[in-house]
């Protein structure tokens, strides 16, 4: 059984815990808030749990062996780094990190202190998303994809009234792309690996951070467009664009309906895909079977495999705010 520790107690927290113990695999045993009540109210309804209002006594739970980390962004890596110290497994919830360095500090010290780090990007341990990987031809075969997420944050009506909510904010490394954009750039490298060049053209809003934008990803013989946003709304599908015909995906960051249209052969052809009431349900019970056993060689090289993906990720997603001129205050650090 994994011993769970969890930082942040909002909406997303829930729903991973849920998902945890849905597996069978996990037990809540521990909360931290900066308040008490605010740690009481959350951890409540999962039976003994024991709370924490610090970080050095929450992460010096002997009997705590993994924390889920979903607080604000910039405060990622500070957090897991005390977690890795205390040879604690870390899953941070995506964006893991704001930087290069951070990511790559994380992924040394990790290794080092033998213990694993999961950037908690869940799109890519659902099966419809791994239906859409075994269906996809060689990339010679691909010549483009058009991927879009974009949903209005009722947040935005903060910046509206003159204030800098956290996911809107360069000091708490916010904004569009560091946030929903995440899901179509994870999807792009899953599928079609690390990209030659990325930009990014997106709109900034009066915190300094990007509202909605739109970016490519160039790969050696095609393009994928990314668009995301939190200041309006999308109801665009995504599509992969093959040299027999087209694959339209409902959308990438969870897929529930995928439909081939086959050019060649005049046909239209539905995949098979089913999608979780609980979406986190599947990358939960990825990260178990991985910490249960630590000594698997096949789960071993999945592991090293996302988290490769993660660094590239990571990087993209620098890159392209670079790009724009998005400056977070990690940069400087």
């Amino acid at each position: 059984m994994i011993n769970l520790g969890i930082i942040g107690t909002n909406w997303i927290t829930d729903q991973f815990v849920q998902a945890a113990q849905e597996t069978g695999k996990y037990q809540l045993t521990a909360v931290y808030s900066r308040k008490l009540e605010t740690a009481q109210k959350f951890g409540e309804k999962y039976g003994d749990v024991e709370y924490a209002t610090d970080l050095n006594t929450f992460f010096g739970m002997e009997h705590l062996n993994t924390v889920y980390i979903a607080s604000p962004n910039s405060l990622h890596f500070e957090q897991a780094k005390q977690g890795i110290l205390a040879g604690k497994n870390v899953i941070v919830e995506k964006p893991a990190f704001s930087t290069p360095k951070e990511m790559d500090e994380i992924i040394k010290l990790a290794n080092q202190q033998r213990v694993f780090f999961f950037e908690a990007a869940r799109n890519i341990h659902e099966k419809a998303f791994k239906t859409v990987t075994d269906f996809l031809p060689l990339k010679d075969q691909i010549i483009g994809a058009d991927f879009s997420f974009m949903k209005y944050s009722s947040r935005y009506d903060q910046v509206l009234d003159g204030q800098e909510p956290n996911i809107f904010s360069p000091h708490f490394s916010g904004g569009a792309l560091a946030d929903l954009g995440v899901y179509p750039i994870y999807a792009a490298l899953a599928w079609f690996g690390m990209p030659r060049e990325s930009v990014y053209f997106g709109q900034k809003i009066s915190t300094g951070v990007d509202g909605i934008g739109t970016g490519i990803l160039r790969y050696e013989n095609f393009d994928v467009t990314i668009r995301t946003g939190k200041i309006g709304d999308s109801f665009q599908q995504s599509e992969i664009y093959l040299m027999n015909g087209t694959l339209v995906l409902n959308a990438v960051n969870s897929i529930s309906e995928v439909v081939f249209y086959d050019r060649d052969h005049h046909r239209r052809e539905k995949l098979s895909v089913h999608q979780l009431e609980n979406p986190m349900i599947e990358e939960a019970e990825e990260f178990a079977r991985v910490i249960l056993n630590p000594t698997d060689r096949n789960l071993g090289t999945d592991y090293e495999a996302w988290v490769e993906l993660s660094r590239n990720v990571n990087q993209v997603i620098y890159d392209m705010r670079k790009s724009v001129g998005i400056i977070f205050d990690a940069d400087e650090k």
